[in-house]
């Protein structure tokens, strides 16, 4: 039984010794980071040289320290820091006073100069003539008003200029919009080898999809059948869904039978028949089902259709 206890006296002898060997080489290390430090000056050049109040706390209480211990060093550290920052601000009070006085100084010694200066320029700039007085100043060349200068730069004109623009681009932009609210009546046919017309209105701003759905909604065939598997036909060529009834009106595009600005249907009537102008006519343009295409795309008149291009030339258009 002694001899356990004299076991456990020895273990907590070495245990404290351990701890005492550790705090000693943590200061000895710290002791050495902080020479090191000193020796190099440029190393802290843009670093703040005061630790602050935390840090400092915690480089002090190294291992285990009695709660005593640590509140009167932490009290200490504050007693520290406060007499540090009424010396700063005592230091910074004694600067202002200082720059204040000089540059009152040196406001009163510029007056002065430039009294002087003023009276020596003065005295300079109004020389004496002959007789005693002043010499007559002469008048500085001024701009001819006859002469154009509507060539050279001119930011005002410019201003002007670049304002006009945006207002007139700001109109026409209002303008196209109410283009685009404009309602149109587009007469079309749902074919399935045979016509069955009929007529929807659309707003010229609507896309061929929005239009397709319109479509769809007439014909109780077509009902169970999406968009994306309807086409529109117009003058033999395929319309892609993407594209507005605007696009065409404003670019005055044409197809490979007609004009695809126009939706309604009517022929060229004319009494006299003149070659040189083109035939004024519009077809009805044709819903169909795109498996219906693939299954007939060999025959009359699927056959002559193709996608629409706006890059190709399908000829020139005019209205008599």
């Amino acid at each position: 039984m002694a001899t356990n206890k004299a076991e456990g006296r020895r273990q907590d002898e070495l245990v404290k010794q351990r701890l005492q060997n550790r705090e000693e080489y943590e200061r000895q290390k710290q002791n050495l980071i902080n020479e090191t430090e000193k020796s190099r000056p440029s190393a802290n050049k843009f670093v703040g040289q005061n630790d602050s109040m935390e840090d400092t706390l915690k480089n002090s209480t190294i291992g285990l320290v009695h709660l005593k211990d640590f509140q009167q060093r932490r009290k200490a550290l504050e007693e520290a820091k406060a007499r540090e920052a009424a010396r700063t601000n005592e230091l910074k009070e004694e600067t202002r006073k200082i720059k204040k006085r000089k540059k009152a100084k040196s406001t009163l010694s510029f007056a002065m100069d430039d009294d002087e200066g003023d009276g020596e320029a003065s005295s300079r700039q109004t020389p004496d003539g002959e007789n005693g007085e002043p010499a007559v100043k002469r008048a500085k060349f001024g701009k001819n008003p006859n002469v154009d200068t509507s060539f050279l730069p001119d930011r005002e004109r410019e201003d002007e200029e670049r304002r006009e623009r945006e207002r007139l681009r700001q109109e026409w932009l209002r303008k196209q919009e109410e283009l685009k609210t404009e309602e149109i009546e587009i007469t079309y046919s749902y074919w399935d080898g045979s016509g069955h017309r009929k007529s929807v209105v659309c707003k010229k701003g609507d896309t061929v999809s929005s239009f397709l759905e319109k479509c769809r909604q007439q014909f109780p065939e077509l009902r169970g059948v999406s968009v994306d598997n309807l086409m529109y036909i117009k003058e033999d060529l395929i319309i892609p869904g993407h594209y507005t009834f605007y696009d065409f009106i404003v670019n005055k595009a044409r197809g490979k039978s007609g004009p695809l600005f126009n939706f309604d249907v009517h022929d060229d009537v004319r009494l006299l028949a003149d070659a040189t102008k083109e035939k004024d006519e519009s077809h009805a343009g044709k819903v169909v089902e795109r498996g219906w295409y693939q299954r007939n795309k060999h025959i009359f008149p699927a056959s002559r259709w193709e996608i629409y291009d706006p890059e190709k030339y399908y000829g020139k258009y005019t209205v008599a």
